[in-house]
């Protein structure tokens, strides 16, 4: 009876960067569940493992992980801007047509519009 071993054992697997893992975790929360945090986070981490990892040579893995989190997070900060945008214009046109005002139909048309939005 013979048993065939691997002359090499199994293949290496560099680990990855802890700062990867953190920016891909903020990502998703900065997509999902904390808008303004975890965006900002998953790009600050985010580049900061690239870095880290490109200055370790190969001893340090998680590239892709890294760079989920950075796209996740300007993803994050790009939809928190076009937020803030387009409460801006609704904001702004609202006062100029005289809705936000205390006039007379301004607490009925309030919140339709709110509702409609």
């Amino acid at each position: 009876m013979s048993y065939d071993t691997p002359s090499e054992g199994t293949p290496y697997s560099a680990p990855n960067s802890s700062m990867a893992i953190v920016s891909l975790i903020a990502g998703i929360l900065g997509v999902t569940f904390f808008p303004v945090l975890g965006s900002i986070v998953a790009v600050i981490t985010g580049s900061m493992a690239q870095k880290e990892i490109r200055e370790s040579a190969g001893a340090i893995g998680g590239s892709g992980l890294a760079t989920a989190g950075l796209v996740m997070g300007w993803i994050g900060i790009g939809l928190m801007a076009i937020g803030i945008c387009i409460a801006c214009a609704v904001f702004g046109l609202l006062i100029p047509l005289g809705i936000w005002s205390a006039g007379e139909y301004s607490s009925q048309i309030l919140p339709g519009l709110i509702m409609v939005l």
